[in-house]
This record gives C-alpha cells, sequence and structure tokens, in this order.
C-alpha cells in the first residue's frame, strides 16, 4: 500500500505505542527479571532470507530482524528507521542517484567474521533481477527474489572484498525515492556463508568474473541455503549480524535466540527470546504462563484468554485481502469479476475486520477500497470510486459475470495457513454470499499451505495479508504492496501480468510530485478493480498483548511484528 503523506499520522502512533510501552513499566521495579520471554507471533519460520520469496511471504522479518540486522529497519508505525549500530547510509548530491554506505568497523558475525560491503553486492545481485538462466519460456531468474522494487534500478554497487564502505550507483535517469527500504534488517543476508557453501573466493569477485558455475551455486544456495526444515540446522550457515543469534530450532519446540557474544551494541536486556510461530500451540502458550508477548490476528485463536494481559486491538498496515489466480478458473477477468461481485466485503468488515474504538476514517475505518493505496493516505478519497460497485452482495451481477465468463459451475479454492479461525469465518461468509450466483467455494486452509501453491495451481485464491502472508505484514513504504501485483516479483503469486501497471509503478518510485502521484495512483486503481487480480478485504486487524510486568514493549502491527524491539524487553514477576 502506498505509505501516507501526513508526518502527523507517524507521531501519533509513535506516541500511542510509547504511552502503552511506558504504562507496562508501572509497579515492576520490585519484581525480579525472568531470564528469558516467550514471544507468539503468527509468523511462520520457513526461512532465515527475508528478500527470498518464501521469507518475504512468511514473515521471516517478524522473527529475525533483530537477528539480521541492516542499515534500516522498520519502526513500530511502519516507518523505516536508521540503524546506525550497523552502519550509517547518506544519499550524496549529484545528477545521478548514489548512496554513500559505511558499515560499523566494530561490526562482526557471531561466527567472527567482520560484516563487509560484500553483503550489498549478494543482496544487490540476487534482487536486481539482472541474472537468469534459461528456463521453459526463455530466461528466468537465478535468484528467486520477493522483489526487486528499488535495486532493479541500481546500477553498480562499488565494494572492495571485504571493505566496510560501498558505494551505490543507480541508473543514469533513475531515481528512487524509497532507498531506505534497500539492504535493511532481515535482508542483509551473509555474503560470506554464501561463498563458502558456492566454494568461491568471495561474492564480488564471482559476479565480476560472471562465472556461471559460480553464480549458479551462489544462486542455489541464496535460494534455500538459508530454509528452515524440520530442524537439524548446521549453525554455521546461519551466522548473526545483531543482539540475538540462534541457538535452536524444531518445528516442535519453536526458535530459541539467545544473546550474541560477539554483538558489539547495546546489549540485549533479556538473554534468551523463545519464539513460538503459528504452528504452536499458541493457546497453550499463553494458557501456562509461558508467553510474555503476544503477536497475532485478531480472532484467528479460537478462544484465546489473554486475561492478565494489557490487550491492544488495532488495524494494522497489512491488508487482509483475496490474492487470485490468473489462470484456470480466473482465467478470464470476468470470472474474477464475479467473485468480487459477490464477496461480502461490508459484512466481511463489520463481523471480522472491524476493531474496538475503530476510528471514522483513516486506517480501519470500514472496508479496503484500494489495492496499493493505504486508508490513512491523503491520497485514499481521491482513488477509490472504482471500488464501489464491489461492496458486496450483488448475486445478480455476479450471476451475469459467471455466464460471461463460460464458466460452468465454477469452484473456487480458497487457501490459507490453518489453524486460522477468522479466516476459516471468512471463507464461510464468501461461501454462503457466492452460493446464489453458482459459485462454489472451497475452503482449501491447510497447516502446511504456502502461498506457492497458487502459482502451482494447487488453489484458487489465497487469504492472507500483503505479500499473502500469514501474520505480521505491512509498511508505511507499501513496496511490498506493491511488489504483490507487478510481472516480476516472486511474491506476485497469482502471476498477474500488465505492462501499463508495472510503469506506473515504476513512476511512482522515482517521482514524488503530489500531482504526479494522485494521476497515477488513481490510474493504477482503476486497471486493478478492473483486471481484479486481488480482492482487498480490510486493514489486517491485529491483537497486540504484553504480559504483567513486560516493560518496553511496543506494538507494531506491521511487518516487522511486535518483537522490532525484543532486544530491550524485560520482564519481571
Amino acid at each position: 500500500m502506498r505509505k501516507p503523506d501526513s508526518r502527523a499520522i507517524r507521531l501519533i502512533g509513535v506516541l500511542a505505542a510509547s504511552t502503552l510501552a511506558a504504562g507496562l513499566v508501572v509497579g515492576c521495579s520490585s519484581k525480579n527479571q525472568v531470564p528469558s520471554i516467550g514471544y507468539a507471533v503468527d509468523a511462520t519460520i520457513a526461512s532465515y532470507n527475508g528478500g527470498s520469496t518464501l521469507g518475504a511471504s512468511t514473515g521471516s522479518t517478524a522473527v529475525f530482524s533483530r537477528v539480521v540486522t541492516g542499515f534500516y529497519y522498520t519502526g513500530p508505525d511502519g516507518q523505516q528507521v536508521a540503524d546506525t549500530d550497523f552502519g550509517t547510509a547518506k544519499e550524496v548530491p549529484g545528477e545521478v542517484q548514489t548512496i554513500q554506505y559505511r558499515l560499523n568497523p566494530d561490526g562482526v558475525y557471531s561466527d567472527g567474521v567482520p560484516t563487509a560491503c560484500d553483503d550489498l553486492v549478494l543482496a544487490w545481485a540476487a534482487r536486481s533481477g539482472r541474472f537468469t538462466k534459461p528456463g521453459d519460456r526463455g530466461q528466468v531468474p537465478l535468484f528467486d527474489a520477493a522483489s526487486i522494487a528499488g535495486y532493479a534500478d541500481i546500477e553498480r554497487v562499488d565494494c572492495q572484498p571485504g571493505s566496510r564502505d560501498a558505494t551505490v550507483v543507480f541508473r543514469p535517469g533513475r531515481h528512487y525515492s524509497a532507498w531506505r527500504n534497500l539492504f535493511t534488517a532481515g535482508e542483509l543476508m551473509p555474503a560470506h556463508v554464501a561463498a563458502r557453501v558456492a566454494n568461491v573466493p568471495n561474492v564480488v569477485s564471482a559476479l565480476q568474473t560472471g562465472d556461471p558455475g559460480g553464480l549458479g551455486r551462489i544462486s542455489d544456495f541464496w535460494n534455500t541455503g538459508w530454509n528452515f526444515a524440520g530442524g537439524n540446522l548446521d549453525l554455521t550457515k546461519f551466522p548473526s549480524s545483531g543482539p540475538y543469534r540462534i541457538e535452536s530450532f524444531s518445528d516442535k519446540d519453536g526458535l530459541v535466540l539467545v544473546a550474541n557474544e560477539r554483538w558489539w551494541g547495546n546489549k540485549p536486556a533479556t538473554g534468551r527470546i523463545m519464539v513460538w510461530p503459528k504452528n504452536i500451540d499458541l493457546k497453550s502458550k499463553v494458557r501456562d504462563s509461558a508467553a510474555g508477548v503476544v503477536d497475532v490476528g485478531t480472532g484467528s485463536v479460537k478462544d484465546l484468554n489473554l486475561d492478565g494481559f494489557q490487550v491492544r486491538n488495532v488495524a494494522g498496515r497489512g491488508v487482509e485481502q483475496l490474492v487470485l489466480a490468473t489462470g484456470g478458473v480466473f482465467g478470464s477477468v470476468d470470472m474474477r469479476r464475479a467473485l468480487a461481485l459477490c464477496v461480502p466485503r461490508q459484512a466481511l468488515f463489520d463481523k471480522l475486520g472491524k476493531v474496538p474504538d475503530a476510528p471514522k476514517e483513516g486506517l480501519g475505518s470500514g472496508p479496503l477500497n484500494a489495492h496499493i493505496v493505504q486508508q490513512d493516505s491523503l491520497y485514499y478519497p481521491s482513488v477509490i470510486g472504482a471500488a464501489g460497485k464491489f461492496n458486496g452482495g450483488d448475486v445478480g451481477g455476479a450471476t451475469q459475470a459467471v455466464a460471461a465468463s463460460r464458466a460452468n459451475n465454477p469452484t473456487v479454492r480458497i487457501g490459507y495457513l490453518r489453524p486460522d479461525d477468522r479466516r476459516a469465518q471468512t471463507v464461510a461468509m464468501i461461501t454462503e454470499a457466492c452460493k446464489p450466483a453458482g459459485i462454489n467455494i472451497v475452503d482449501a486452509g491447510a497447516p502446511d499451505f504456502t502461498p506457492s501453491q497458487l502459482t502451482e495451481g494447487k488453489v484458487d485464491a489465497v487469504l492472507g495479508s500483503t505479500a499473502s502472508a500469514p501474520g505480521p505484514a505491512g509498511s508505511l513504504s507499501g513496496v511490498a504492496a506493491t511488489s504483490a501485483l507487478r510481472g516480476s516479483s516472486g511474491i506476485n503469486f497469482g502471476r498477474f501480468g500488465n505492462g501499463r501497471y508495472d510503469s506506473i509503478t515504476d513512476q511512482l518510485a522515482a517521482d514524488d510530485n503530489s500531482t504526479t502521484q494522485l494521476n497515477l495512483l488513481t490510474e493504477a486503481e482503476n486497471l486493478l478493480w478492473a483486471e481484479l487480480p486481488s480482492i482487498p478485504l480490510f486493514a489486517s486487524p491485529r491483537t497486540i498483548a504484553f504480559g504483567a510486568g513486560l516493560q518496553n514493549g511496543i506494538a507494531a502491527p506491521n511487518q516487522a511484528g511486535s518483537g522490532w524491539n525484543m532486544d530491550r524487553w524485560v520482564l519481571k514477576r
């Protein structure tokens, strides 16, 4: 979603969150500090690599942003915040956009290897879209990158292997205004590990020489070498550049993070964080008083008892939506329109998407009527005209659209990651609303569901948040929301392709003129409501709870999750 244009909105969000944090400190000083804190979050732990399609679509940033650090991280209101512990980034004046990056001279990975500009080179190579290989239908990317936004605009990264300094030079005529979203926490991976496994001297030289064998091995490792698969991790491949490092992981017990002894910044306030992702029985963790912080979709965990917690139910930066295939039953835009006409968007918001004390306008004020523009953006009221016909319940219009699609007794399989009571209810309401139009809805939610099943044709729609993520998602910059519908993005699971939309996103990223932005956003929304690669429902409601005695907890209903500052958490009981 495109970012709001009011600094006041950001300030109010931070102050509100800070007020909650301040309230949690009172009365705790006389109690003993607990040595470990449980963090229950409805992300999934599938990849260490937040820049990969798998990492971005499963919410790795919500888990690893204080393990894999970068020049910026996502703050509590979804804004980009400079992390000067890691290094500094400065835009250099000149005709060609140039960013000077300087890593902290004290920076060192938990395995003892100093941080280096090689990491930036690897990130750029993986996400630039430049490196390809032959595929069934022509050239395909070597790297399974979630998005190439911004990185594709970079001409080169000047870096001497092992150096602390890098100069990033953009292509002539291109200016990427959201450059602070590049080389960020959760996405800047250890290049020395990739080089070691790929058996190349270093990533920089491999790219400079263009050795296809070396590049192939580097990309193979970048794509899958940092994935989690049932435990038994080779921890030498998972070094940390942040205040925490991985101690262990298993599907049964979750992730254990411990203080990184080599971290050069402020020591973590608590030495151990137990992370329990969506597949763990979060209800039992809360019942047994094991969880100190809970960050889940509102209503997703049935009968979750948070008595004794300080609880906030807030509208998040992520967008609850249906992401549709553009083949199979939805190969016809008429069939996509049929579903959009019968999906009861207003009723879904009223029952499942509306948080207590919902504002009259802005984020969470009603059904979301835009695909890439956030509700608290100044542009929002001007770009939503095309959404008016899709409030839901138009059985007659949906029936006509089904007939126009020539689909015979169409069946739509909606996939999502179980368990999730709210999404199960969402599918049930859509089933009831669309049945009179002749559309058969199948609940295809599963404990092992991944958004890639949409690309593989195993489902016809994904019910999830921004970029099809199961849990925390979204940011002020809205890069993931825009990229999720762009033809070249890994997170474009429905494989929507529209050259004009791609061109619009390129222009939006480079031109800050408000009139230009308004015209482009209006055109984009009109196009997306006409083509319907996705159906936005509402701002994803988040339930964020801090246990009694938890200090420094600050709610963050965005892609970073409330673990964005876990190294400052203190629990006293």
